[in-house]
């Protein structure tokens, strides 16, 4: 399994990346019972949970500067209560991020409803991952792909796969893997309408949207004055794109 950083957030470059299937956790029959006693009283707590399928990550490898090695088995979203159970196999699920800027330079992040699983969380849009069909592999595009869905459903905005480009990785404390990906410039005034129009969309069909709001930012410091909690990989994250957005200073001819 595959080592974590309880304090820490860790940020790796990636150039290549590659998939490999293994099998899914092999739980005693009691941690099994226990497993599914915990989710049962989870839902009780939290009737929106959906025991829906999920990416885990088994373990993660460099094996060179850029190249990343992601081990995973299919699961769904029960097992992720293992983490809270004694003697339990720690396990880690894939999410897919979108970072999406404007044309003025800034950045924009959702605070996620109080339906959710996160509520009041500030974060980019984005989602756990889920698995490819049976027999079928886990690929960089499957990642594009549930990137624009999540893009679509927490924004309201169209793109392709075609134009996200994978930027970053990232591990978080609890082990969860993150891949973010960068979506192209729009106007501002565009993605506050559309992410307007879909919150009054979901409301007349009687739904929560997934971003209570949005907010444009040009920096971290941005962070501090909105309301919510931070999902932990935000504040590096928003850190290092914009320093990565500064220009150059040009030099002295």
């Amino acid at each position: 399994m595959q080592l974590r950083n309880r304090h820490r957030v860790d940020l790796f470059e990636v150039s290549q990346l590659r998939f490999v299937e293994t099998a899914g956790p092999d739980l005693s029959p009691a941690l099994r019972s226990t497993m599914d006693s915990a989710w049962d009283k989870a839902v009780l707590a939290n009737p929106a949970l959906f025991d829906g399928p999920v990416v885990l990550c088994t373990e993660l490898d460099q094996a060179a500067s850029g190249n990343l090695v992601v081990s995973w088995a299919r699961a769904t979203y029960r097992y992720r209560v293992l983490r809270r159970l004694q003697g339990a196999p720690a396990l880690s699920s894939v999410f897919v991020c979108v970072l999406q800027p404007t044309q003025d330079g800034r950045l924009l992040i959702g605070r996620m409803s109080n339906s959710t699983s996160f509520p009041g969380q500030l974060q980019f849009p984005g989602g756990n991952m889920e698995p490819p069909p049976t027999g079928q592999p886990l690929t960089t595009d499957d990642l594009r792909r549930h990137a624009v869905v999540e893009l679509a459903e927490e924004l309201g905005v169209q793109t392709t796969i075609e134009k996200l480009d994978l930027w970053s990785a990232v591990r978080v404390p609890n082990g969860n893997i993150g891949f973010f990906f960068t979506a192209p410039s729009l106007p501002d005034d565009f993605l506050l309408r559309r992410h307007a129009l879909l919150v009054d969309t979901e409301r007349e069909c009687g739904r929560e949207p997934e971003f209570a709001d949005v907010a444009l930012i040009r920096g971290g410091d941005d962070l501090t004055g909105i309301d919510g909690n931070p999902a932990e990989y935000l504040g590096p994250l928003v850190s290092q794109f914009f320093a990565a957005a500064s220009p150059l200073t040009e030099p002295n001819r």
